[in-house]
């Protein structure tokens, strides 16, 4: 006899429980029969399923409400245990107790099926489709005969949840579903007509087509007839449920409505503009151009300019109140507050009418913003004006329109270029680049208007709408930096009473205003702000004081900026005792704070970093006061949890050396020196900052003891894990060699040296660490009070052991003392990174030039190594790379046989060393011009063998030779350059383009224009060169060539056209740049430049040919390289100008390149994944179509005698279509796509493709944990 499992046990004793009579003891039998159930370990048998369906069932009628409830939560669990046939048993049951007579029985039983609806297992499909299709037939039954309402309502209820989330699986029950819902749209009852059209929107979601465009048909049908044999409240109650059902439609679906569009405009404005249409049918129609609007922005665009304009008439539609018409915005404008608090008309509706119109505007402006100009026109006023609303929703409705108008300007603007940021053309004879964006403009000379407008809602009773007018301030600040200076006055009444004590005013609204006067001090001239700063200091003393934290610690931020205002080097004249005793006030509030133990870590830190704005902007102003500060500092330094914090204001005082640290020096420098060992990155980092700030500006307190300390820890700190850290440290190291006591820190330095030879060979090394070594080794061979802290052939001899092998070391191995250890004699050059030969030429030239002494001793050696037969081609690398970088420091032109030792490289057979003797021989001429670049412009023009490398020194020699210098031999490298331009060698063009494009930097306006007329040129290859070199005349920085290349920008794109494909593919790539680093360059370009772009996407067949490999024949696509050159740039404009582009006609061209070859459909997939993040609602439109080709590569199959590559390529591009329909399912709605689900499930059913798929969405969620917790945000692929 088989022994019961414990589980099983278990649960019969639950169920035997279940039937007490004590009702306490059901409840608790159910709740741990629960519990049970959601353990991932528990497995029922056929009997106690039985069982457990049958109790729980039973106890669906218990007699006790919160037994039955918890009976229902257990049917979900329960469901994901059960096999099909048992789960058919309760919902068969479940819908029998629907159609009871019992109220609470159908009611309980309703929210059961809607409970099992939810819960049903996603791993076994064909179960919910089974059981989805069951309930679906008897609810359908039930919505079609029942005459009891109740049971209607239950059934349309529970069939809108199971369309919703099931809907794709019920294809064939959507016609009689459609049949069903369409009779009651017309029922006398207004919960039933409601809950009717919400089903036939989740409907609509996933039936086809032709149920879709039927179900169009007859609502436009509807909507177009007038029952004559009714009256007009019953007509108008009919237009008003099929324009919900068109709202619900759209809101669900409104990527499918876009073709009924034209039909159903007419119709919905006729009803919102005709005199006897009620206020709740307008609402109604004007819900649905906002749901058009968002929904359907294509096909909407013709008749925006009408929807705009019913907006902005509605908008001011109040027929049961009386408004001043004057544009003056005063009391007699807007009446007495209490009269309007008096006035009620529970009747009237037509604020209804008014908050859908404010909502419409403001979709109008958040998704248009090529039209953002036209909106300060037409919008921007009448919005103005509607300020005066008397309904409180509605008025913030209003406000929130006018916010999204400022905020799209801001966008705007950011993406401008910076006038200010643009250095000026050479005498200033062409204008900057930028001009002034005229909604800019336009938003500016509105703002007395605003302001006006805005006067008396600033002191409001209605708390929300005082947060609405600083919230539209604060915008306009952060938009148009300094906008309010005319007008502080006018708002300082609202800050005070806002920010008063008073029963009026909540934290939340104290809150606002303070981050409003955070904006506005830090983007306002502080000479604006002086004149009511005795104002504003009591009041955010008395926030300061508020026992609620935010506030306090929102309060203390501003107080910086205050002190910041104060103590602006404009203000100092105004140190008089009025501005001290400001001051000493500010200092009390944030000491009290400072003092305090038990408050939050927000206030702690805020009163730290406050406190520390005050010493450094005003400590002299408060001598008396400094030594119990820093003493409060001390201790909060000594604190693990405000130790960052501290160490930044210390950092922050150190730096303005308006007061002396000297008192709490001898404590503090071995407290920072300890949290150098710490593990926290953002403490060391503040720490080294605040020891550099230290050492630089209190060096005469300083001791021994302090450099040791500090000294001792920074060892482990050169490491090129983090080479942030390690330049901070070797700064900081540098700082302390310099210091007249250093000499007592020598013995500790022999642990410092091999981490700092170790760096050197890192591949990483460049920039500001490489800067920051190259100053600690000068530091250290040059002579302090007559010695040096290491020899120069010392530190050589270190830097070269591990270039060369130790046998050909010309002095004896480097004793301990000075700082390098022994090498393995297995130590070879052939490890080193090439990067390692270019630091370590860059650190022998910073020796070189501490001691030029050691000049000759250095360029005669390498001389030598050069022409050695012995030296490798490391060596040979090496010291010509050290050669040019010497060269360009050091003049070296007394050594008459250095250009021909160098040349002579010229002629190996190692390419690298090739290359370094190309780099030596133009940073060697950069030394000096007069003598060098004369005799190498004279060797390009009579050699033909080595062009190539003098070329590459030319480019060198430009490329780092200073303008000035250069300049008279412009003309002439112009001209030698031009010479090469039609080279049949790419290389050798390329170079050349490079050369021009860093020559026409130099004198963009003369040779810019010169540059240009070449673009007419006969030959192709000089049309490539030039277009080449225009892209090297960009950057992502600001350029004196940027205003006269974006002039002059349109006629080297214009060779996109050009019908040479060579020209075409380098324009392409010229187009990619700008759009990458400077994307304002094509801006005003893209209407006329991407139609062109678009068709360089389209395959053309005349550029495929067949040619013939050995019996084969082969298809060769010549325009391959242009069309991802093509599909490069609009992955590129779609990060950089988005706005600028139509994306439905994107969206076509993008669709034909999920067509094309391989690497075109890797391309398109990067786009799609992209711009389903940036562009749902116009992707979403285009899904079906979008789905066909993906699932063309993914069912495509390689042929069987296929290389292993094929089948490698064909598996990414697989992968690669799954990821772009991952990214495509996280469009809310695009799963219920019929095409999308009958795509799922084809991989669902696939074991190839089910498996690739459950891999792409593990690593999408791995991906999107990591970018959430990563600082670093999107960045875009960087193509050109």
């Amino acid at each position: 006899m088989a022994t019961a499992s414990p589980a099983s046990y278990h649960i019969t004793n639950l169920l035997e429980k279940m039937t007490s009579v004590d009702k306490d003891y059901r409840f608790m039998a159910i709740n741990d029969l629960t519990t049970e159930l959601q353990k991932d370990s528990i497995k029922l048998d056929d009997e106690s399923e039985k069982k457990v369906i049958k109790q729980l069932l039973k106890l669906l009628e218990d007699k006790n409400g919160e037994v039955q409830n918890l009976a229902v939560r257990c049917l979900g669990p329960l469901v994901a245990k059960l096999k099909e046939y048992q789960t058919e048993l309760i919902v068969d049951q479940l819908c029998n107790n629907m159609l009871s007579d019992n109220e609470q029985l159908r009611d309980i039983s309703s929210i059961g099926l809607k409970t099992v609806i939810q819960e049903l297992p996603q791993n076994n499909m064909s179960m919910v489709g089974n059981i989805c299709k069951k309930i679906t037939g008897r609810l359908t039954a039930a919505i079609s005969k029942q005459r009891d309402v109740h049971v209607q309502l239950e059934a349309l209820d529970i069939l809108g949840d199971l369309l919703s989330k099931h809907g794709s699986l019920l294809l064939t029950f959507h016609i009689h579903i459609k049949e069903a819902l369409l009779p009651l749209l017309k029922n006398q009852r207004m919960a039933v007509r409601k809950r009717t059209y919400n089903a036939i929107g989740f409907l609509v979601m996933s039936c086809s087509n032709h149920i879709f465009n039927e179900l169009l048909a007859h609502i436009v049908s509807e909507l177009s007839t007038k029952n004559s044999c009714q009256s007009d409240e019953m007509n108008l109650r009919t237009y008003r449920t099929y324009v919900q059902c068109v709202c619900a439609i759209t809101r669900q679906a409104g990527h499918r409505i876009g073709k009924f569009i034209e039909q159903l405009i007419p119709l919905i404005t006729v009803f919102c503009t005709q005199e006897k249409t009620d206020d709740e049918l307008r609402e109604h129609c004007i819900q649905t151009y906002e749901l058009f609007i968002r929904r359907c922005p294509q096909e909407i665009t013709h008749h925006l300019s009408a929807i705009r304009n019913i907006c902005l008439e509605y908008v001011t539609y109040d027929p049961n109140y009386n408004y001043d018409d004057g544009e003056v915005v005063d009391d007699e404008l807007y009446g007495d507050d209490e009269e309007e608090d008096d006035y009620s008309d529970d009747e009237d509706m037509s604020w209804k009418v008014r908050r859908a119109s404010a909502k419409c505007i403001e979709s109008i402006v958040s998704t248009r913003p090529e039209l953002l100009s036209n909106f300060y026109d037409t919008i921007s006023l009448p919005l103005v004006r509607r300020f005066k609303e008397r309904e409180e929703s509605v008025k913030v409705d209003i406000f929130n329109a006018f916010i999204a108008l400022v905020k799209h300007t801001r966008t705007i603007a950011s993406n401008a270029p910076n006038q200010n940021q643009l250095p000026a053309m050479e005498g200033d004879t062409v204008q900057p680049m930028d001009v002034e964006d005229s909604s800019i403009s336009k938003l500016y000379d509105q703002i007395p208007v605003i302001i006006k407008a805005l006067q008396r809602h600033l002191s409001d009773k209605s708390i929300r709408t005082r947060q609405c007018c600083f919230t539209l301030l604060s915008n306009l600040v952060i938009t148009m930096p300094g906008c309010l200076a005319n007008h502080l006055s006018s708002i300082m009444s609202g800050i005070t009473y806002s920010l008063a004590v008073s029963r009026n005013n909540s934290s939340n609204i104290k809150i606002d205003i303070l981050g409003f006067l955070h904006i506005l001090l830090l983007n306002h001239d502080p000479q604006i702000i002086q004149p009511h700063i005795k104002d504003l200091v009591p009041l955010v003393i008395g926030c300061v004081n508020d026992s609620f934290y935010k506030i306090t610690s929102d309060a203390l931020l501003v107080l910086q900026d205050l002190v910041k205002v104060i103590c602006t080097p404009a203000n100092e004249v105004m140190s008089g005792d009025n501005y001290d005793g400001l001051i000493y006030d500010l200092y009390q509030a944030t000491l009290h704070r400072l003092k305090a133990s038990d408050i939050d870590l927000e206030v702690k830190e805020g009163a730290i970093t406050c406190m520390g704005q005050i010493m450094s902007s005003a400590g002299d102003r408060l001598a008396n006061e400094v030594a119990t500060t820093l003493q409060l500092f001390l201790d909060r330094l000594k604190n693990e949890i405000t130790r960052l914090t501290t160490v930044k204001s210390l950092n922050m005082i150190a730096s303005s050396q308006r007061i002396s640290l000297k008192p709490i020096l001898a404590p503090t420098v071995p407290v920072l020196a300890n949290f150098l060992r710490k593990n926290q990155r953002s403490l060391k980092i503040s720490t080294l900052k605040c020891l550099d700030s230290i050492f630089k500006n209190f060096s005469n307190d300083i001791t021994v003891e302090m450099m040791s300390a500090v000294v001792q820890e920074l060892p482990l700190l050169i490491d090129e894990s983090d080479l942030h850290i390690a330049q901070l440290a070797m700064q900081l190291l540098t700082l302390i060699l310099q210091h007249p006591l250093s000499k007592g820190i020598k013995p500790l330095l022999v642990n410092i040296f091999p981490r700092v030879y170790s760096i050197v060979k890192s591949p990483l090394l460049q920039g500001k660490p490489l800067s920051a070594l190259l100053s600690f080794l000068q530091v250290l061979v040059v002579k302090h009070d007559g010695k040096v802290f290491i020899s120069f052939r010392e530190v050589l001899r270190s830097l070269i052991e591990p270039i060369y092998p130790q046998q050909q070391l010309h002095q004896p191995q480097p004793q301990r003392a000075s700082g390098k250890s022994s090498k393995s004699r297995e130590d070879s050059s052939d490890s080193l990174h090439k990067q390692a030969y270019h630091s370590t030429a860059k650190c022998i030239a910073a020796l070189v030039s501490a001691c030029p002494s050691e000049c000759e001793m250095i360029v005669r050696q390498f001389m030598s190594d050069v022409q050695n037969q012995k030296s490798t081609d490391s060596i040979r690398t090496f010291v010509l790379l050290a050669l040019g970088e010497i060269g360009q420091k050091v003049d070296l032109s007394t050594y008459k046989e250095l250009e021909e030792v160098v040349m002579g490289a010229f002629g190996g057979t190692n390419e690298e060393v090739k290359s370094a003797a190309s780099f030596a021989l133009g940073r060697i001429c950069i030394g000096n011009l007069p003598y060098y670049l004369p005799g190498m412009l004279q060797q390009i023009q009579k050699q033909t063998k080595s062009h190539y490398l003098l070329l590459h020194s030319l480019k060198e020699t430009i490329s780092n030779a200073p303008p000035a210098e250069l300049d008279s031999y412009v003309g002439n490298i112009w001209s030698l350059l031009f010479h090469h331009a039609e080279s049949t060698e790419e290389g050798t063009r390329n170079v050349v383009a490079e050369c021009l494009g860093k020559l026409t930097l130099i004198h963009p306006t003369r040779l810019l224009p010169e540059l240009k007329s070449f673009l007419n040129n006969s030959s192709p290859l000089v049309r490539s060169t030039v277009v080449t070199a225009a892209k090297f005349t960009i950057s992502d920085q600001a350029q004196p060539i940027d205003s006269l290349l974006r002039e002059h920008f349109g006629d080297f794109l214009a060779l996109i056209e050009d019908p040479n494909i060579n020209v075409r593919l380098v324009t392409l790539t010229l187009l990619n740049s700008a759009a990458h680093n400077k994307p304002v360059l094509i801006r005003d370009l893209l209407p006329s430049v991407l139609p062109k772009l678009y068709q360089e996407t389209m395959i053309r067949k005349e550029l495929i040919r067949e040619v013939m490999m050995g019996p084969f024949r082969h298809s060769v696509d010549d325009g391959l390289d242009v069309r991802k050159a093509a599909f490069e740039c609009m992955y590129t404009l779609l990060d950089t100008s988005f706005s600028k582009l139509d994306i439905f006609k994107f969206l076509e061209y993008v669709e034909n390149g999920l067509k094309d070859n391989y690497d075109i459909k890797m391309l398109t997939f990067h786009l799609l994944i992209r711009m389903s993040s940036l562009c749902p609602v116009a992707v979403l439109q285009h899904v079906d179509r979008l789905v066909e080709p993906l699932r063309a590569t993914c069912t495509s199959k390689v042929k069987a005698d296929s290389v292993k590559q094929e089948f490698e390529k064909q598996d990414e591009l697989k992968r690669s279509a799954l990821r772009a329909i991952h990214c495509l399912l996280a469009i809310p709605e695009a799963s219920k796509s019929p095409v999308m689900s009958e795509f799922l499930s084809q991989i669902r059913s696939s074991p190839e493709l089910s498996v690739m798929f459950e891999h792409v969405q593990k690593d999408s969620t791995g991906a999107a944990a990591t970018s959430s917790a990563s600082p670093i945000a999107h960045e875009a692929m960087d193509t050109s």
